[in-house]
């Protein structure tokens, strides 16, 4: 029984390893809080293709939620999950973090799973992304790819890893270049997102990263309009233009959730804060465009190879 929309997800197996483990199994049914849309593009989209997966592949009954930002939505929400008799909540976010923490206690035949928040104590599991690298690689392959040496970075929050980590792998690859960084403040203001555009563009800025899931693709229509480069965000978005989207820092969300509930089913799902890079194949590159020369896509295949196999980007390496 599937309770929104149709997506399909992927199937890969992961390894989760944590501070403590969990011993309880046999879900039958799970539930997903969303803090926005499920049909954004980005983010969202993929936490519904990562449940439509633990559907499709383990039988799993799925109830989500969608636009559940509040306590006291969050609180009602689970709830009703628990009449439901759901014993596996994801909260798509960290902003679930903290309220999962205040409730947990409340229900300990469910299992809590949220993204990126810090989390401890039995029943919880936190999966975080480490977004630093794939940013790094971005940037490491924009910052060689400039031709005004002006980039810009439209990003939602200060906290973001992956933009950061773009500003580090511009300077590694090109240090002449200047990276202009504008916060959103939001994950969907397209209005925000397309005014800092607009500045940046008029600043001579000819490759952006829009480091928003809920206003990307309007910010990469934009750009691609105007003749200019984008490195796509979340997803693999080299179909919103080979020409445009010279690579993407993708993020298989998706792909968490299925070895989540496979390794809870088999009573093998750790608790606390979980960690995930490029080694874990959840992070990655997307495809490169057409328009990125071979011997750039070479040199920045080579790092990431190089980072899996040390853990050290470039300038580690080099001493920088």
């Amino acid at each position: 029984m599937i309770h929104k929309l149709k997506y399909f997800g992927i199937i890969i197996v992961i390894f989760l390893l944590g501070c403590s483990q969990v011993d309880k199994g046999g879900v039958e049914k799970a539930g997903l809080l969303l803090s926005h849309p499920l049909d954004d593009q980005g983010w969202n989209s993929k936490a519904y293709q990562g449940i439509l997966t633990i559907q499709s592949s383990l039988g799993i009954d799925v109830h989500v939620k969608e636009e559940v930002q509040t306590y006291d939505q969050i609180k009602k929400a689970i709830e009703d999950f628990h009449q439901e008799d759901v014993t596996l909540i994801f909260g798509h976010g960290s902003l679930y973090a903290d309220y999962f923490m205040k409730v947990k206690d409340d229900y300990p035949h469910i299992h809590f799973v949220n993204f990126n928040g810090d989390v401890s104590g039995n029943n919880i599991t936190s999966l975080h992304f480490q977004g630093y690298a794939m940013g790094y690689f971005a940037g490491m392959l924009s910052g060689a790819m400039t031709k005004s040496n002006q980039l810009g970075v439209i990003a939602a929050f200060p906290h973001q890893p992956e933009i950061h980590g773009f500003q580090d792998g511009v300077s590694y690859s090109n240090p002449d270049a200047v990276v202009h960084l504008g916060y959103v403040e939001s994950w969907v203001d397209e209005e925000k997102a397309l005014e800092i555009y607009e500045i940046f563009k008029a600043s001579g800025a000819d490759i952006f990263y829009p480091a928003g899931d809920g206003y990307h693709v309007q910010v990469v229509e934009k750009i691609k309009s105007d003749g200019l480069f984008a490195i796509g965000y979340v997803e693999d978005h080299i179909d919103l233009g080979e020409s445009t989207i010279l690579t993407s820092t993708v993020q298989h969300v998706e792909k968490l959730y299925e070895a989540v509930a496979e390794a809870y089913q088999q009573g093998t799902l750790e608790t606390g804060n979980l960690y995930y890079d490029f080694a874990e194949s959840v992070i990655a590159l997307g495809e490169f465009s057409r328009e990125v020369p071979e011997d750039i896509q070479l040199t920045v295949e080579k790092a990431i190879e190089t980072y899996i196999e040390t853990g050290k980007l470039p300038h580690e390496l080099d001493g920088q």
